[in-house]
């Protein structure tokens, strides 16, 4: 069997997670890269080692129609128009999330699948971590009885990535739909994907990008540079309730006033609660005592394997050889509502029903 051959559409600082894993992967090759950015295009190909370099998605997909599938890493605005660009073409996708930076533009990437009967695959790259596995293999069995609440925060003290993160043009929006699509995809995710039926919420912008902090920014940052736009929220906060009763409370930040970073999941149940932080650990009653739990095997936000194990998974749908895909395009449209829904009401202040 040929290997598959991929493309990537976009070389910023996410890609290499994509090119790592793709080379990893034996059963693929990295075909051909496309980037706006001349320049870096073809410094990731020498580093690389791909000599298939394209400024324009459209001439890529026209002069390489023996190309496979596509990574979609550009900024989110263009994570709707590249995808279907590329689903029209015949290729199956895996778009980085947030799948869109609204639903309605989401709605139209899954229409476009399917009417080219070719794969969509969202980036939920959580949903392929070891501690998603043990946790839900524990929820899956009932451990927990019904999980009724949760918590999920994803805050940095000083960590804007900078570039076009900040620039709400591009991206839609800040640490909520940058951060805060991991943990509630995720806890969604684990419990099991109810939908949501209602939200609340509100961002801040007080903090900014910290423009007048001279500490070296740390942790994830943009390959772009040049003067930086930061005209998106700092921190978002938000209630969703879902259609069985269950909510989850939300907290995300670029910059906020705290000791350090935390990246922290809860869920709570009728028979069991969890805590990912960064080790798993439950908490239960047994025997008749309050009893608790520690998985040292399992981390919180560390994304080392993660993309190996969603690129596998990419690869074993277009095969053949995975009985479901575990981050479909719907799951993706679900997730743009409850964006949608937050943002809606921080504007008017207001509970915002979901349909």
């Amino acid at each position: 069997m040929s290997k598959l051959k991929i493309a990537i559409v976009g070389t910023g600082s996410i890609s290499h997670s994509h090119l790592h894993a793709y080379n990893l992967n034996p059963d693929v090759e990295v075909y051909a890269l496309c980037d706006i950015n001349e320049e870096r295009v073809k410094m990731m190909g020498e580093k690389y080692g791909v000599k298939r370099l394209y400024t324009d998605e459209a001439t890529m997909l026209r002069e390489l129609p023996e190309i496979d599938a596509v990574s979609i890493c550009t900024w989110n605005s263009q994570h709707a128009p590249c995808t279907i660009m590329a689903l029209n073409a015949g290729k199956n996708v895996l778009c980085e999330k947030p799948m869109a930076t609204c639903a309605a533009d989401a709605i139209k990437m899954k229409e476009a699948a399917e009417k080219n009967g070719k794969l969509l695959m969202v980036g939920f790259v959580r949903r392929y971590g070891n501690d998603a596995k043990i946790l839900k293999d524990y929820i899956d069995g009932g451990y927990f009885g019904e999980i009724y609440y949760g918590k999920a925060t994803y805050l940095r003290r000083n960590g804007s990535p900078g570039g076009w993160f900040g620039d709400k043009s591009r991206s839609g929006g800040g640490p909520l739909i940058d951060l805060g699509v991991h943990v509630i995809d995720l806890t969604r995710y684990l419990m099991g994907n109810p939908l949501p039926v209602s939200v609340y919420g509100a961002t801040f912008h007080k903090l900014a990008n910290r423009p007048a902090v001279k500490d070296v920014r740390k942790g994830y940052a943009s390959s772009e540079g040049g003067p930086e736009i930061f005209d998106v929220e700092d921190l978002a906060t938000a209630m969703i309730r879902y259609d069985n009763g269950a909510v989850v409370s939300i907290e995300a930040a670029f910059s906020l006033n705290i000791k350090e970073d935390e990246g922290k999941i809860q869920l709570f149940g009728t028979r069991a609660g969890a805590k990912l932080d960064p080790s798993l650990e439950m908490y239960t009653e047994l025997n008749g005592y309050m009893s608790n739990v520690t998985l040292d095997t399992a981390t919180a936000l560390d994304f080392d394997g993660l993309f190996e194990g969603e690129i596998d998974h990419f690869v074993d749908c277009i095969r053949g050889r995975a009985d479901r895909c575990i981050s479909p395009a719907e799951d993706g449209i679900t997730l743009m509502k409850i964006l949608d829904g937050i943002y809606e009401s921080a504007a008017t202040g207001h509970e915002v029903l979901l349909k």
